[in-house]
């Protein structure tokens, strides 16, 4: 049944899903979706720490002293070392390679196991970087930490969207988002009070990334597997039992087929990454694998966040009231990312995104007019340029918020057939993974020599991201996850594409 293999008459059986919502179904939401806490957690915590000063005169005195220098100006390019930004981004190249890994356990072990191994790694990865003495002690600290990412942003989303009933999957999927927010919104709060203890407040911010860990790890015990996961396996009797607890009922006969059906066309399939690449997958490969987790990157979104007092302070801001302002952008994410949950699976995923392109591209061009006028010319800024620097990256912060921050893992989770879904989130996790690290290393280098112009290169990728979707992604919302495929037959481009797989035809017949 996976990615419309199904025999004939399969995919009307979401009609005869029967269920309701269960205490252990949201026990099973609340310890999965935690994963999303250590992404958040490691965004929130590594902006902070790069503005204090007693970090960077450990590490980075060169960059502590042309701050000073510049304190309370305008400066573009006073944070722009390359060393500095490897810190931030060394996590993100860690947690590239290492979601390979991740998708092998994912598959085999199962989505618990790789969830309970990214815990572990990201523990040693907290506590390597508390105890650092050197750069070369941040740098390694921040691998483990990117391996534990890359483990549970494989395997988080996928277990939320397999674990939850179809037509609420999107507001499930999207707790993942949700507890990114909260773990970047509690990072900004804990760096916004240990800036003031000296001298080793970052060491506690860095330090307190081992709490969620240990919360994920211990709750990963009870935590019960996804059905689909164990089906994959051949527990059959155990996934069945599962289900029945998921769904609190004794009629789970016709998901349960569903999921059978999906299994048998997984295990037909030797090489999921080489089977990404036939036709029948091309729109999964191009829309989730590629495009959705590039364009999330490329939005400039995580620039914001990795950097939010960093740009405040580069702008003219103090050191106070540039944590504050991105305990600000903070809390707007965590209300955007409410606002989705509310809303995706009924107004759908296409206009979340393209009703936030608008108004992201607004916002970018209104940063980068007040950076064109008023910046970059060694003076302090105004109160009220301030005020309105701060509401413009806050609406678009919010829009990112129930947009491409929830929806570009959402999609890609709900698009791959069971035969390819561990692949598949491996490579966009790999991807990424890839601009995050990318963004994160050229962001301030950019802001240094483009100055206001890298906010107009956002707003232009920006219009291409919304493009991109109007054109190309089909509304998915309450659809069941393994009757997603149906959908490229009937798409205006698609169908043209998938029709080239002959497999298509036949697997639909039923015939092996």
């Amino acid at each position: 049944m996976a990615g419309g293999f199904i025999a004939e008459g399969a995919g009307k059986r979401a009609v005869f899903y029967q269920g309701k919502i269960t205490s252990y179904f949201i026990l099973a939401c609340i310890v999965g979706s935690l994963g999303g806490s250590l992404f958040g957690y490691d965004l929130g915590v590594s902006s902070g720490v790069t503005s204090m000063d007693d970090f960077l005169k450990n590490f980075f005195p060169a960059v502590y002293q042309r701050k000073q220098a510049h304190l309370k100006e305008t400066d573009y390019c006073k944070y722009d070392n390359q060393v500095l930004t490897l810190f931030t981004s060394s996590l993100y190249f860690a947690a590239l390679i290492s979601t390979f890994g991740a998708s092998w356990v994912t598959k085999n072990r199962g989505r618990r196991i790789s969830i309970m191994a990214g815990s572990v790694s990201f523990f040693l990865g907290g506590l390597i970087n508390a105890a650092a003495v050197n750069i070369a002690m941040l740098i390694i600290g921040r691998i483990f930490l990117g391996m534990g990412i890359g483990f549970c942003n494989q395997a988080v989303p996928l277990y939320l969207s397999e674990i939850a009933p179809h037509k609420i999957r999107g507001a499930v999927n999207q707790l993942f988002q949700l507890t990114t927010c909260l773990g970047i919104l509690i990072a900004d709060i804990v760096n916004y009070f240990t800036a003031e203890l000296h001298p080793w407040g970052w060491r506690l911010s860095l330090g307190l990334a081992m709490v969620p860990a240990i919360l994920i790890f211990f709750g990963g015990i009870f935590l019960p597997e996804t059905p689909n996961s164990l089906v994959e396996q051949g527990r059959l009797d155990e996934a069945r039992e599962i289900l029945k607890k998921v769904r609190g009922t004794m009629d789970v006969d016709a998901e349960f087929e569903d999921l059978k059906d999906a299994s048998e066309a997984a295990r037909a399939i030797k090489n999921p990454f080489q089977n990404l690449l036939k036709p029948r997958n091309r729109p999964q490969l191009i829309i989730g694998a590629l495009g959705i987790p590039a364009f999330q990157q490329l939005s400039g979104m995580n620039s914001i966040l990795f950097y939010a007092p960093v740009i405040f302070q580069s702008l003219g801001f103090g050191s106070g009231a540039a944590l504050y302002s991105s305990l600000i952008t903070g809390s707007m994410l965590v209300i955007g990312a409410i606002v989705s949950m509310g809303t995706v699976d009924k107004l759908g995923r296409r206009f979340l995104f393209i009703e936030a392109g608008i108004q992201m591209i607004c916002s970018m061009v209104v940063v980068a007019i007040t950076l064109a006028l008023k910046f970059g010319h060694g003076e302090e800024i105004s109160k009220g340029l301030a005020v309105l620097l701060v509401a413009a990256i806050c609406i678009f912060v919010l829009a990112y918020g129930w947009s491409w921050g929830p929806l570009g893992w959402l999609v890609p989770s709900e698009l791959f057939p069971l035969e390819t879904r561990s692949a598949g989130q491996s490579i966009v996790v790999c991807v990424n993974m890839f601009f995050t690290a990318a963004i994160a290393q050229c962001f301030l280098a950019a802001l240094c020599h483009l100055k206001w112009g890298v906010f107009i290169l956002f707003a232009c990728l920006i219009v291409i991201m919304s493009l991109f979707i109007i054109l190309l992604l089909p509304e998915t919302k309450q659809l069941p996850i393994e009757e997603i495929y149906q959908l490229w037959e009937q798409h205006w481009f698609w169908k043209h594409i998938v029709a080239k797989d002959n497999e298509i035809k036949r697997h639909y017949m039923g015939v092996n």
